[in-house]
């Protein structure tokens, strides 16, 4: 029925708005703000209706979760920066028709997912920030799912992913693009020293391994990737335990996945982590390859519906 169209792994790095502004940093992140309205140019020549973006800033300690609230609209303040995001207005809209479609397919496929639609919760700023690029004339529609996941399989995390996909191309009569909000290596400048690694990954170790990742994503090596990405997660520090990447690769359909990726805004540091904005071609796929639901078998393991 519908049409995933298009997916990509993005930055959301705070100092994108603070770029904005005027002073020492303005202009600074024009690069990674030029990605943004480059995919949206893409999205919007392929007929995007909806947006849904694993959001690592979204912090969960059960279940998986999608925000699709009909409508939002706000200031933000970032509680971890508020110094770079401080009353950053927003506005768009939710698709709850969506959003439920995402959890009753997950949860069909043993990844149990709630989807809230009746909610005064708004989108964190892994899903404000591309939005305040992508979407500022409330063009898409939006869901945000939950991506710092705390106490979840990466496996799962990949297998919600084709649901997603599923829910979109079997459920959904629309056109959809999916997005990775999170970083690369997620190893913050230590304190004291933010402003020397403004634009500088923390280490030789972590550059080097990021850019060894790009690398293997630019020439297609999606089985060795998809092995080496529980590792890559810890090792690398990876931004929310790289759940959002976990889901990104599921939805193309993990370890078969056959495209290479085309990078748009080239790696670069931000306050010691590693940044990119990366599109990953929609290819055709039978999910073989999606790992089985980890959590709900589990020993001891019982639904949500028979807790609450």
């Amino acid at each position: 029925m519908g049409t995933l169209a298009l997916a990509a792994k993005i930055t959301h790095v705070p100092s994108m708005y603070l770029s904005e502004l005027d002073g020492p940093r303005k202009n600074s992140r024009q690069d990674a703000i030029d990605g943004h309205h480059e995919i949206d140019r893409r999205c919007r020549a392929l007929g995007v209706d909806t947006i849904v973006v694993f959001d690592t800033h979204w912090l969960v300690n059960a279940n998986y979760h999608v925000n699709c609230a009909p409508h939002w609209k706000g200031r933000y303040t970032s509680n971890e920066l508020p110094h770079f995001i401080s009353n950053m207005e927003f506005e768009f809209s939710g698709n709850p028709v969506l959003g439920k479609l995402i959890a009753e397919t997950a949860n069909e496929m043993g990844v149990e997912t709630l989807a809230h639609d009746e909610t005064t919760l708004n989108p964190e700023y892994g899903t404000l920030v591309p939005m305040r690029y992508m979407n500022a004339d409330q063009h898409y529609k939006v869901i945000s799912v939950s991506a710092l996941c705390m106490a979840h399989y990466l496996n799962d995390s990949a297998r919600l992913g084709w649901a997603i996909r599923r829910a979109i191309e079997d459920h959904y009569d629309g056109t959809v693009a999916v997005f990775a909000s999170g970083s690369l290596s997620h190893r913050f400048a230590q304190n004291g020293l933010a402003p020397e690694f403004g634009f500088k990954i923390w280490s030789p170790f972590l550059e080097a391994l990021d850019r060894d990742v790009v690398r293997m994503w630019e020439r297609g090596d999606w089985k060795n990737f998809c092995g080496m990405l529980p590792e890559y997660a810890a090792k690398g520090h990876g931004e929310g335990f790289m759940h959002d990447t976990a889901m990104l690769l599921g939805a193309l359909g993990w370890s078969d996945y056959d495209g290479k990726v085309e990078v748009v805004t080239p790696y670069f540091g931000a306050s010691g982590t590693g940044q990119i904005n990366a599109i990953f071609p929609v290819t055709p796929q039978s999910g073989a390859a999606i790992p089985r639901p980890q959590a709900s078998s589990a020993e001891g393991y019982t639904s949500i519906s028979s807790r609450l």
